[in-house]
């Protein structure tokens, strides 16, 4: 069989089956496990490389109203590769290609390739959607044995979690300009984590909130998981907080309790990684109980009452 994955969280699921000798085309987004980087790309970016993060605020907006993608697909690779399956995503609709671009794209192909869709909101649909791909290249058993696996890391962060005599408040932020508070499973996340997120519901979608919300939430731990973005990619972003009125006295920031983790890899990837993702948060919100697993990234932690002040710094 011959695959093609329309989103980076599709191409984990399909490698951690077993099933990368039958990858043949990926996004321009994949970038794990490593050798998808050289594998043929089958959409382009319409987002330009320089525009800022209140600039693609703006043009996801704007291609909402359209009902038009932010990214689209490289038909005639597409053509070459000739996939018996394709794999994309109707949960966000502008961060991948369009459905109805897919599913033209596929009835234009030759002997018409199986698309599948997938679009989990929390982490147990996450698992859902990897026993989906398993089912459609009869990998049934292979996709019970990684879930019992990541079912087991998420089990041992909830037990040590529900140790703690104390849950902080956190906000976990998934865009600074403007602020976004998490959505789908990253407030499942938080919970199990430890921690209360009060700005972003289990299941629902990010939504703009104001950063009056944010410091009315008084968090003490802050988490900065920009969609899509890397750490020095947000780190971009961080000099807008120094604006924010009230944010030098938030519990967070006086006692040095925010973070800024991968959005890209992490946080905004609804696929086995999104246990990873766990485990990071819960050694930010409580490293003492959790500790960091070896091989994750550990958190970006800032610290100083004001970016201006002599006493910021990064860790």
């Amino acid at each position: 069989m011959r695959i093609v994955s329309l989103l980076p969280s599709a191409t984990e699921i399909i490698c951690i089956l077993g099933l990368e000798d039958q990858l043949a085309g990926v996004t321009h987004e994949c970038d794990f496990p490593e050798f998808v980087r050289s594998l043929p790309k089958v959409t382009q970016s319409l987002i330009p490389p320089e525009a800022t993060s209140a600039e693609i605020d703006s043009l996801v907006r704007q291609r909402l109203q359209t009902n038009r993608a932010l990214n689209t697909l490289d038909l005639p690779v597409l053509e070459t590769l000739r996939p018996d399956l394709i794999v994309t995503q109707a949960l966000c609709d502008v961060c991948a290609v369009a459905e109805e671009e897919v599913r033209a794209a596929a009835c234009s192909l030759p002997g018409t390739p199986r698309v599948i869709n997938l679009e989990p909101q929390t982490l147990s649909e996450i698992f859902a959607a990897i026993r989906q791909v398993a089912q459609a290249v009869g990998r049934e058993q292979k996709a019970d044995e990684v879930i019992e696996r990541l079912l087991a890391r998420v089990n041992a962060v909830a037990a040590r979690s529900a140790r703690q005599t104390y849950r902080p408040r956190v906000a976990l932020l998934e865009w600074l300009d403007p602020p976004f508070c998490c959505g789908h499973w990253n407030p499942e996340l938080v919970r199990l984590a430890g921690g209360i997120e009060g700005l972003g519901q289990e299941g629902k979608p990010s939504r703009t909130i104001r950063w009056q919300d944010v410091v009315a939430w008084q968090p003490e731990v802050v988490v900065i998981a920009c969609c899509g973005f890397r750490v020095g990619r947000t780190l971009e972003d961080v000099p807008l907080l120094e604006s924010v009125a009230g944010w030098a006295e938030l519990p967070a920031v006086r006692s040095g309790q925010v973070f800024i983790v991968d959005g890209s890899h992490y946080f905004s990837r609804p696929g086995p990684r999104v246990v990873d993702s766990l485990e990071m948060l819960a050694h930010a919100i409580n490293p003492s109980l959790h500790p960091l697993p070896d091989g994750l990234p550990p958190p970006v932690r800032l610290s100083g009452l004001a970016l201006s002040d002599p006493s910021f710094k990064v860790h």
